[in-house]
């Protein structure tokens, strides 16, 4: 058997979500997306999964502001999973709130929804591109290969990694994937780069209603340390999913069809955003956004514009459950090479987020690195987002939420 220095294995995912606006015609409201019923389940725990990696992150990461794309780390650990073996596999499965399904079940609900999400709304474009990039002459397991071409319906391309070409090569795929949005991954390929797995998401949605410009107007935000800004505040009376529990206001402001929606949750006026956060899991949002009623809403939201880094292999995917796979000695990936010795490295997320009067322009990147080693009532309500809030933009019939951040303070 060969022995091997050090050689890390990139694996990227890339959602993306972007916008060149312009008017929602009249359509009929968006048919749902029916999944098997065994998928049922699987649902609720993408859900749960959500809110524990917003946890995680809130936890180990001090900012002001957050925003993940759940749905990004999810796909990016779902396909270096399909290589890993042995307790590692058990671990990082438990991890992404997969206990209980078959390796077929979960490829199966993969590649379902995956081509469910990109038919749901005529309205929003939506794409959904895979590629798997090697370096010419590095040996990987064909079932590996295959479950991701299956699954993912992902492109496969052995490419020569020293060619002054090849970072161009990568980067236009995904500024093609993403209009542009993130239109460079990797700056250099380093000389033991052996693979990079990317998947790019392009989200391209409007708000079912608009705002007007003309009623744009600078207005008081009270930030995070109590202390208050002037921002950008968009205003409009509309008739708007809202529901209210002990914690937090919860308001739905739907895309295109309704096929997709932003829901806000504002802290009552007893609360914080902390509160808010504490309190909320998988159960009580799913409560909150099945118990919709459409109000009357007096609507004031900021324009704002974000974008966010995270390290996610030092504590927040621990504290989550997953340890062997960053573990050098333990980690166990023979499902990608039979060699053995490799474990995750990095896993790096970046995401991006702007909300205007137009609708949501939104994109994610996750990188895991792998390295081998030897309502009803008439009058209508007041909802002012003049406060840290809490905000995901999900698929309105699974649930299935692409992206959840807090905002603790307007960038200026």
């Amino acid at each position: 058997m060969k022995t091997f220095k050090f050689i890390p294995l990139f694996f990227f995912i890339l959602l993306s979500c972007s916008s060149d606006y312009a008017s929602i015609p009249e359509l009929p409201d968006a048919k749902p997306i029916v999944m098997k019923a065994q998928f049922e389940n699987k649902l609720k725990n993408n859900n749960m999964f959500a809110f524990d990696l917003f946890k995680a992150t809130y936890k180990n990461e001090n900012k002001t502001n957050i925003f993940i794309s759940p749905l990004s780390v999810d796909m990016a650990l779902g396909m270096t999973w399909n290589g890993a073996a042995g307790e590692t596999k058990t671990e990082m499965q438990a991890a992404l709130r997969n206990q209980g399904y078959t390796a077929e079940d979960i490829n199966e609900y993969a590649k379902t929804l995956r081509e469910a999400l990109i038919n749901a709304d005529p309205s929003t474009k939506l794409a959904i591109a895979n590629s798997i990039w090697t370096r010419s002459g590095f040996n990987v397991e064909q079932p590996f290969i295959d479950v991701n071409k299956t699954n993912y319906n992902a492109e496969v391309k052995a490419l020569d990694f020293s060619s002054p070409n090849a970072v161009k090569e990568i980067n236009n795929w995904c500024a093609t994937n993403t209009n542009n949005k993130i239109p460079e991954i990797i700056e250099t390929i380093p000389s033991n780069a052996v693979m990079y797995l990317i998947n790019a998401i392009y989200f391209k949605g409007i708000w079912k209603y608009q705002f007007d410009k003309k009623y744009i107007q600078d207005l008081p935000f009270t930030k995070e340390n109590g202390m208050t800004q002037d921002v950008k505040m968009m205003s409009q009376t509309e008739n708007l999913g809202y529901t209210a529990d002990e914690n937090a206001r919860y308001l739905e402001m739907p895309y295109g069809n309704k096929a997709f929606s932003m829901i806000i949750a504002l802290p009552q006026p007893e609360k914080d955003l902390k509160n808010v956060i504490q309190n909320i899991n998988s159960d009580s949002w799913n409560y909150a956004t099945k118990n919709m009623q459409v109000r009357s809403i007096n609507l004031q939201l900021p324009r704002f514009k974000l974008e966010c880094n995270y390290n996610m292999e030092g504590a927040i995917l621990p504290d989550m459950g997953m340890k062997l796979a960053f573990n050098r000695s333990l980690a166990d990936f023979t499902g990608i090479n039979k060699g053995g010795g490799l474990f995750i490295s990095k896993v790096k997320h970046k995401t991006f987020v702007e909300v205007n009067e137009e609708g949501t322009e939104a994109a994610a990147v996750t990188s895991v690195e792998v390295g081998v080693t030897s309502v009803g009532n008439p009058q209508p309500i007041n909802f002012s987002v003049n406060q840290p809030f809490l905000f995901t933009i999900k698929e309105n019939s699974t649930g299935v939420i692409l992206f959840i951040g807090k905002i603790g303070e307007i960038p200026e």
